[in-house]
């Protein structure tokens, strides 16, 4: 009968042997050192960012408990900054113009997108094409296109009011009115980013298994239960990271309103037009750093706006988190 016997694991100490020694820490320096032409090679990247990212941040903390008109001495505040921010009227009158901009242009713009994608991933013909086009507004130069959107919601030779006097309705001054003005810009916005967040549902649709849609075809189930029941589901990881982007974006808008409503005030081009109706937070900013030359409370407005992008951007990230419980 033979003897069986155990093999010992391959981890296990060897007996006699003793373990190895802890290396120092100097040797590790040593080690560490030994790297420094990689390190070398990735400095630049940091040296940038250094010198353009984090220096100007922990810069405008620090101006934001200062009064500085740009030219002069800094004369310390404290937190009065702060504290007028809070009172503020025109910033709070900014952050709902950001808000309502950004709600009538991300909800339809995801939507579209989100449908788009399930279009460009069904079509057999000129897929390149069609991907192309609609990332084409993207691309495009933002000063161009708000001049012609400017054009288009003009009062009296817009396209946008001549398509409702061939419906038999009423012009719309739509750059001179509050509604109207928030309208534009959502429009706009819409038509810029709703190609982006296509490309990027299309990448995701094209990882759901192509057997579930086989499956619910058998179980007779249509396209619109499809898109609902299996699309959306399946797609919830990248609807969100597109809702996320987009509230970045969205509460951060300063191009767009800027040029498409600089003609219409003349006091100052970032009023946002009459009434204020478009001057969205990231424009109050520069109202006040660049008109008003105070950067001191610029500096306080710019961590004002940080605080509320970060807010919403967790809200956001919150409900659609539960809601994929």
């Amino acid at each position: 009968m033979t003897e069986l016997r155990s093999v010992p694991a391959l981890d296990a100490p060897v007996p006699g042997d003793s373990p190895a020694p802890p290396a120092p820490a100097g040797s590790k320096a040593r080690s560490a050192l030994g790297y420094w032409r990689l390190y070398l090679a990735i400095s630049p990247f940091y040296l940038l960012f250094l010198c353009f990212g984090l220096v100007p941040v922990g810069f405008s903390l620090y101006l934001s408990f200062h009064r500085w008109d740009g030219l002069g001495t800094m004369e310390y505040a404290g937190l009065a900054q702060y504290r007028y921010l809070i009172t503020d009227a025109q910033f709070w009158h900014s952050i709902g113009n950001t808000l309502i901009i950004w709600a009538f242009a991300t909800l339809p713009m995801l939507f579209l997108a989100l449908v788009t994608a399930v279009m460009l991933n069904s079509a057999v013909r000129f897929k390149n094409f069609y991907r192309f086009a609609y990332f084409l507004p993207n691309v495009t130069s933002v000063v161009a296109v708000a001049i012609i959107f400017s054009s288009i919601f003009s009062t009296n030779f817009g396209l946008a009011n001549a398509v409702l006097q061939g419906l038999g309705l009423d012009q719309v001054a739509w750059l001179n009115t509050d509604w109207g003005i928030k309208t534009a810009v959502a429009v706009l916005m819409t038509w810029q980013w709703t190609g982006y967040n296509a490309i990027i549902f299309l990448a995701g649709l094209q990882t759901i298994p192509g057997e579930l849609y086989e499956a619910a075809r058998v179980d007779g189930a249509g396209p619109v239960q499809t898109f609902f029941r299996i699309t959306v589901p399946m797609m919830r990881p990248i609807i969100l990271f597109a809702l996320v982007v987009s509230t970045v974006t969205g509460l951060q808008s300063f191009s767009e309103p800027q040029v498409l409503l600089s003609n219409t005030q003349n006091n100052s081009t970032f009023a946002g037009g009459p009434g204020n109706a478009g001057q969205t937070m990231v424009l109050y900013f520069f109202q006040q750093s660049f008109d008003n030359n105070d950067f001191g409370y610029g500096a306080a407005i710019a961590w004002g706006i940080f605080l509320v992008v970060a807010l919403f951007s967790i809200i956001n990230w919150r409900l659609v988190q539960r809601r994929a419980k």
